[in-house]
């Protein structure tokens, strides 16, 4: 089968080329740009930039599933998540159509429907996304994940190395269960034949966010020493001028909804345990 992975160079998009090319499929890898991964197998590098319609242009022909990672993830100076999250997907969708594309495979994030998420750039963009492609003449599977092993581990290291970690007050009991991206990338390419449905996608291990920072201090060597912030201070914060010329207000705003809503996804895959994880990156890292 001919799949193309837009975002294939980020961390989640790596893992869903090698396991496409693991599969046996003729993959074409879109990105912004392209990075070594040392990988070998039925494919070719297409350079796009998602919110540029032009670079898109032929991209989809001959293709009978289209995968979408494509996302921002990161501060921006320049683009919002409208313009990467929803915009460009969109201008995906619309090309994966026009080349005849039988099945659209998104990448979204869970809760991005609750109330209150229309007030999140990063979950409201992905959201009316969702909408788009559920509306349109496309099958699809989209795909909400509750978060990464990568990501709890990089967001809690600063905290870590300072020795202290900053939680929401009143929100300590706030549960997750993060996924392993290899664990995920095989659910997705195992599943790439679904047909009209979406799943909330998680780990085998729930943990409250309390209990995450517990085991990286642990697995660190130190202390934990937690930090008590009220809420309200993540809202100030992300709409201070600073905050903002910066291209932090939306990252902000993400971390405040991620640490003050349970975020547990009901289809739970692989094997790979969370603890285990934390373990070794942080054991690695005091050593």
């Amino acid at each position: 089968m001919k799949v193309v992975l837009a975002g294939a160079y980020g961390n989640l998009g790596a893992e869903i080329l090698k396991a496409l090319l693991a599969a046996g499929h003729r993959v074409v890898a879109a990105d912004i740009a392209e990075r070594d991964l040392g990988l070998e197998g039925d494919f070719t590098f297409k350079k796009i930039d998602a919110t540029d319609p032009e670079t898109l242009k032929g991209l989809c022909d001959g293709a009978q599933v289209v995968i979408s990672t494509v996302g921002l993830t990161g501060a921006s100076t320049k683009f919002t998540s409208y313009d990467i999250d929803y915009k460009g997907n969109i201008n995906l969708y619309e090309e994966a159509r026009r080349a005849g594309v039988k099945k659209f495979n998104y990448i979204s994030v869970i809760s991005c429907d609750e109330p209150g998420a229309d007030k999140v750039p990063m979950l409201h963009a992905k959201y009316l996304v969702e909408q788009e492609i559920k509306k349109g003449d496309m099958e699809y599977v989209i795909h909400r994940p509750t978060g990464y092993f990568y990501d709890i581990a990089k967001v809690f290291k600063p905290y870590v190395e300072k020795g202290e970690m900053q939680l929401l007050k009143n929100y300590g009991g706030v549960k997750a269960n993060v996924v392993d991206c290899p664990d995920f990338a095989q659910f997705i390419v195992e599943h790439l034949d679904d047909t009209n449905v979406t799943y909330n996608v998680g780990g085998k291990e729930t943990y409250t966010y309390e209990e995450m920072a517990a085991m990286c201090f642990e697995a660190a060597g130190k202390p934990l020493k937690i930090k008590w912030a009220p809420i309200w201070l993540f809202g100030l914060l992300a709409n201070l001028p600073k905050i903002k010329k910066a291209g932090k207000h939306d990252i902000i705003l993400f971390s405040k909804w991620t640490l003050s809503h349970n975020l547990v996804g009901d289809t739970c895959v692989g094997e790979q345990s969370f603890a285990q994880y934390i373990k070794d990156y942080f054991g690695k890292e005091s050593n």
